[in-house]
């Protein structure tokens, strides 16, 4: 072979290997080659990583799975902190609740008449449960003013000669009386907050409802 021809064919070879050699560093610190899939993700200075394995300490975080010609075929996203978990199962659970919900006026209802038509029966079921409550605590207070009247001739209240002791079960009457005039005062109090919580339930009831048929009907 002649001089010139071998200088020309190991020029070529050195060539092409100096080629190999540059693929083989830019597969090896850039995108992954196309002889599989790779991940792809980013440290906490923001740099770009890409390689066949995520790194232990990054593997909670957020990659992104590519192919074998770098197009992205999956995400991963970074795992989240047990507080976030919640948040994310209350936010579920409260989105079933409202399509529960929904789903209920829309079979229940008819129209808007309906829902007040019950919101009424049932502010009428509770102003009636009060007037029976107020009743009660009015018979509560008579009982309670004839009691006291009672202890007040008695020791150690009175201090007419030949005053006697108060009999245990005008003791025991009072302290029930008054025990009882509590709760039931409370329980009037309450009956206010549920009228008002009732009043505010219905009314959300009835614009959703209004919701519901004006997207149904778009």
């Amino acid at each position: 072979m002649p001089a010139a021809a071998k200088r020309l064919k190991i020029l070529l070879l050195l060539a092409a290997s100096a080629v190999l050699a540059a693929g083989a560093h830019a597969a090896s610190t850039s995108k992954p080659s196309d002889k599989g899939v790779a991940y792809r993700w980013v440290d906490e200075q923001g740099v770009v990583h890409y390689g066949d394995h995520i790194p232990p300490q990054y593997a909670t975080k957020e990659r992104t799975l590519l192919n074998g010609q770098g197009v992205e075929v999956g995400h991963i996203d970074a795992q989240k902190t047990p507080e976030q978990q919640a948040a994310d199962a209350h936010e579920r659970a409260a989105v079933m609740k409202q399509k529960q919900h929904d789903a209920f006026l829309v079979s229940t209802y008819t129209s808007v008449k309906d829902i007040e038509a019950l919101r009424d029966a049932r502010l009428d079921q509770l102003k009636s449960q009060r007037t029976a409550a107020e009743q009660y605590v009015e018979s509560l207070r008579v009982r309670l003013a004839s009691l006291e009247e009672r202890a007040l001739g008695c020791l150690p209240y009175s201090s007419r000669p030949g005053a006697r002791r108060m009999p245990d079960d005008l003791a025991e009457n009072l302290v029930r009386t008054i025990y009882e005039m509590r709760e039931q005062t409370s329980a009037l109090a309450a009956s206010g907050e549920t009228e008002a919580a009732l009043r505010a339930q219905f009314q959300a009831d009835i614009e959703r409802y209004r919701e519901l048929h004006t997207l149904h009907s778009q």
